[in-house]
């Protein structure tokens, strides 16, 4: 198992770091879409469609869903003085109020479940309101100031991944050694509150590393290490939040597609919190 996890992430970094660096835009729009498809096709399960044909029509919406965005809003002007789009600023804004009900279904399950629970539409919606604006958020900080600094938008997706990233690691070696209080056992036995303390705690250096490489600001460095802790607490809640779809269908991973690793949004599912909840912060109070 570990050796697959092993070779599967020195296969996958590669092309992860070159998709993010050094794509066209247009093309690197593409590239997010094709992995949105991939988690939606998991995700149709966790909604409760287990026939390929229904999983696959599911993933083809989402991935239409996105092209449809890309030719509605041109990447030339998804940025314009400062702020985004109204309508990306929209789908992100919707992001939050989701993360925000998520937050409350987990708090209520496995109770208060069967206006949700038993229903495929809404399930499937909820898909929607979790990958699609994750697509908006990559997309808004990898165009951010593209025409002065190509990778400019690139070390902000770094940015966010690494924080995250930190958490994880940081969350599962102080879980291990440290790890008492559960925080969501119906949800998700393994985490602890602990854990999330670790987490919280390794994030600290990425924040405190970017706040020097971005050369913020004193008086906004307090607001740019809130920006980033909530970040990495609602990480915890996209965490929780496909633990708590996958508990409802009675699944451990999401899909096979990454050897040793699960499926796609098992890697994915922090970052799809992360993302939109980091950059609409980011899009209203420091850009």
């Amino acid at each position: 198992m570990l050796k697959q996890r092993i070779i599967t992430a020195l296969v996958l970094a590669p092309l992860a770091l070159g998709a993010i660096l050094f794509l066209p835009l247009q093309q690197f729009q593409i590239v997010i879409a094709l992995i949105v498809g991939l988690g939606a096709y998991e995700w149709a399960q966790l909604s409760g469609i287990f026939w390929r044909p229904a999983k696959a029509l599911y993933a083809l919406l989402l991935m239409a869903l996105c092209v449809l965005l890309a030719m509605q809003v041109n990447v030339d002007v998804i940025w314009q003085d400062g702020s985004i789009h109204p309508f990306y600023q929209g789908i992100l804004s919707v992001a939050a109020v989701w993360w925000v009900a998520s937050l409350l279904m987990i708090i209520a399950y496995p109770k208060q479940t069967g206006w949700w629970r038993n229903n495929t539409l809404i399930r499937g919606l909820f898909g929607i309101l979790t990958l699609i604006p994750t697509w908006v958020a990559i997309v808004v900080l990898r165009t951010k100031d593209f025409h002065i600094d190509h990778y400019f938008g690139a070390s902000m997706i770094f940015y966010v991944l690494g924080i995250v990233w930190a958490a994880d690691i940081g969350a599962f070696f102080s879980g291990v050694k440290f790890g008492r209080r559960k925080l969501r056992p119906n949800v998700s036995p393994g985490k602890t509150l602990e854990g999330l303390y670790g987490g919280v705690m390794a994030s600290l250096a990425i924040i405190g590393f970017a706040a020097f490489h971005f050369d913020v600001q004193g008086t906004e460095i307090l607001l740019h290490f809130v920006i980033g802790i909530l970040t990495v607490g609602v990480s915890a809640l996209g965490d929780l939040n496909e633990s708590m779809f996958k508990r409802s269908v009675g699944i451990k991973d999401s899909g096979k597609l990454l050897p040793g690793h699960g499926g796609i949004l098992d890697r994915i599912d922090s970052l799809t919190a992360a993302f939109p909840v980091f950059t609409l912060c980011y899009v209203n109070w420091i850009a």
